[in-house]
């Protein structure tokens, strides 16, 4: 099968490819990101996941759901839970690997290539069952940090292992631009309302990734089961 005729579904797990972007010093540009794999063959479907604070007036990760929701991206979000572990320590649970899961089941028939941008191990199982579909499974992540971003059984269990590192010149945020964004202010007016209108102004713009999932809200911590 040509590259021309595979059929291409992006599963984004937010808070990982934020950490690992992150660990590896620059940003994620999303509107680069989906002209990278539209041009790698059909792409089907961009699954973005993230978990947010309600109760939150204002939650830094809102301008970039926003802009995703506007520019091409089936964009699933749930509320967080608020827990209070055994050393009395508050922390909040946003666990997204249900939700990608069943998502990625459901499209296993209309697909031939998944790329999973994560690199949680939980998610071997759920590359092992694509694979029994017939679905071929890359696995975006890096082993160029210390320690690695990606669990060995993920790595081992896809089809292809990506390191993230080698996306940069591809998705990459330009950091002159981001330099240029920094001085000018946010890339979107400030406040969830301000966003979406931007959001929907401005669909060539692109927006990088440059919050951490719910994980914005400083006070937050996560805790993956």
């Amino acid at each position: 099968m040509s590259n021309t005729q595979e059929r291409i579904a992006l599963f984004i797990d937010g808070a990982n490819l934020y950490a690992t972007a992150k660990s590896l010093g620059f940003d994620i540009d999303y509107r680069k990101m989906l002209k990278e794999y539209q041009s790698r063959g059909y792409l089907v479907r961009a699954f973005y996941y993230t978990a947010l604070v309600e109760d939150q007036e204002y939650s830094s990760i809102r301008p970039l759901i926003d802009w995703l929701d506007y520019n091409g991206y089936a964009v699933v979000t749930k509320p967080t839970k608020e827990f209070v572990d055994s050393t009395g320590r508050r922390k909040v649970k946003g666990n997204m690997d249900i939700e990608l899961a069943i998502d990625a089941m459901e499209l296993a028939d209309h697909i031939s290539h998944m790329i999973l941008f994560s690199g949680d191990g939980d998610f071997r199982s759920l590359v092992e069952a694509m694979q029994r579909k017939g679905v071929r499974v890359s696995v975006v992540s890096t082993v160029s940090t210390q320690p690695p971003m990606v669990a060995d059984e993920l790595r081992r269990q896809a089809d292809e292992f990506v390191d993230l590192v080698t996306l940069q010149s591809k998705i990459g945020r330009d950091p002159a631009e981001r330099a240029v964004r920094a001085q000018s202010g946010s890339a979107y007016p400030a406040g969830p309302a301000a966003s979406r209108q931007a959001a929907q102004q401005a669909p060539q713009q692109g927006f990088a990734g440059q919050t951490p999932g719910f994980m914005a809200s400083g006070a937050a911590q996560n805790d993956e089961d």
